[in-house]
């Protein structure tokens, strides 16, 4: 990202602000002429974000910092590590530091009850880690964000189809984060749907490398250890399939012939497909789900009602944005 500097500073001058007890007024990194700024009536937005470690965390965030440009929202943003007392004590003096509403990407997205408490009642939008149905509440403590089924479900039907939809396959998944709804939910479809297909799968391997190239290669190298046979490999992201195709490599085995498929659409995933390596992903618009959750932040913010929000659920808990599959055939378009 090109504002690590500024996010830094304004890192140090949350955390800082939050140990001392004072406002944490005034650490804005994007404040908006038309959204007035921070004046009386205006939306302020407090954007907490685990870190930008991995690729699409770092595009999201991108994308949020832009859209509240674009929408004339003032947006601070500060990195918590994904520490939940760190998230809560940030909350709890969210609201007497003027902000309106908060967008945050929970550590733990179990957490989200003690993120609501803490909140004195100003409304949290949270992404990319989406907290269980009974931890949302319509209108107040939503999710933004797309149907991790879907994903999954893309993949599995994506390969079937490849592979001439055969009754068998030896099976990799390599998943993302331990508890992430991410890796729960694109991990469950895969499965599913490949035994609604009339695929008995065989699943020789799957383990988590944690969103990571450098784990899922290593991990493959383990894998190869094993002496089994593998089909088709399955990753919760595109930067684990491009581990998994490195691990091919590593041991001769021809990509060409065993499909792999991440998640994300990546700038680097769709290079790899268009270069013949990956053979598919499944587009989660960043730049969607970034516009989608600062509008929803404002109109919540303001007093608002979410269904003038594209994607609102009717419970009004949810704001999808939907995923999209993508190959060879239209991977140059997406970056």
């Amino acid at each position: 990202m090109g504002n690590n500097h500024m996010i830094r500073k304004i890192t140090t001058c949350l955390l800082t602000a939050v140990l001392v007890g004072s406002s944490i007024i005034g650490c804005s990194s994007n404040t908006a002429s038309s959204g007035g700024g921070g004046s009386a009536g205006s939306s302020k937005i407090l954007f907490m974000m685990t870190d930008v470690d991995d690729n699409y965390r770092a595009t999201l965030t991108d994308a949020i910092m832009a859209a509240a440009k674009s929408q004339g929202v003032a947006i601070d943003y500060v990195e918590t590590g994904g520490n939940a007392e760190t998230e809560a004590n940030l909350i709890t003096s969210a609201k007497a530091s003027g902000y309106t509403a908060i967008i945050l990407r929970p550590g733990d997205a179990s957490t989200a009850l003690q993120m609501n408490v803490a909140s004195n009642d100003l409304p949290i939008v949270y992404v990319n880690n989406q907290p269980s149905d009974s931890h949302l509440e319509g209108g107040k403590y939503i999710f933004v964000g797309s149907d991790e089924y879907q994903a999954g479900q893309y993949q599995a039907e994506y390969v079937l189809k490849q592979l001439g939809n055969p009754k068998t396959l030896d099976v990799i998944i390599f998943e993302g984060e331990i508890g992430h709804s991410g890796t729960i939910g694109r991990t469950k479809s895969v499965k599913e749907t490949l035994r609604a297909n009339g695929c008995a799968a065989n699943y020789v391997f799957v383990d988590t490398a944690n969103w990571s190239d450098v784990e899922a290669r290593s991990k493959f190298a383990i894998f190869m250890k094993t002496g089994q046979n593998v089909d088709a490999i399955f990753c919760n992201n595109d930067t684990m399939a491009l581990g998994a195709v490195q691990g091919l490599k590593d041991f001769g085995l021809d990509y060409s012939k065993i499909p792999v498929a991440g998640v994300d659409a990546t700038a680097d995933g769709c290079a790899s497909i268009l270069a013949g390596e990956m053979a598919f992903t499944v587009l989660q618009d960043a730049k969607g789900q970034g516009a989608a959750a600062v509008e929803a932040a404002k109109v919540l913010g303001s007093g608002g009602d979410l269904s003038s929000v594209e994607g609102a659920s009717e419970d009004k808990k949810y704001v999808w944005v939907p995923f999209s599959p993508v190959d060879k055939s239209n991977a140059a378009s997406i970056n």
